[in-house]
């Protein structure tokens, strides 16, 4: 077995992992986010703060997975790419990104001035 094929196999874990983690970090924060919307409703019954809570916990969930799929998908490239795989994936980081971003905006609390 060569070096490069080595390099391939370890890759491809890699990938296989990050991807993985993604699913498994997603699937925590939707879990955690379902558990504390139940708990606050069921309690409290103020459903405006029990989404939000939840909104936030999943919110950072899918933040969290998004960066491992970039990373899954830099990986994916990085062993002899060509220009088409390069341009594919700028592509998926770019959307990636706008997706992390507009996310991030949408559950960063915002302080109002009175």
């Amino acid at each position: 077995m060569t070096i490069a094929n080595i390099l391939r196999t370890l890759n491809g874990w890699t990938v296989s992992l990050c991807q993985l983690l993604a699913l498994m970090v997603i699937l925590m924060g939707i879990t955690k986010a379902l558990i504390i919307y139940c708990q606050n409703v069921f309690t409290n019954s103020q459903t405006a703060v029990a989404f939000q809570k939840s909104r936030l916990e999943m919110g950072y969930s899918f933040s969290l997975g998004l960066g491992f799929l970039i990373g899954a998908s830099i990986l994916r490239t990085t062993l002899a790419p060509s220009w088409n795989d390069i341009g594919q994936l700028g592509a998926i980081i770019a959307l990636r990104t706008i997706l992390n971003y507009l996310l991030l905006q949408a559950i960063t609390p915002r302080t109002h001035p009175e």
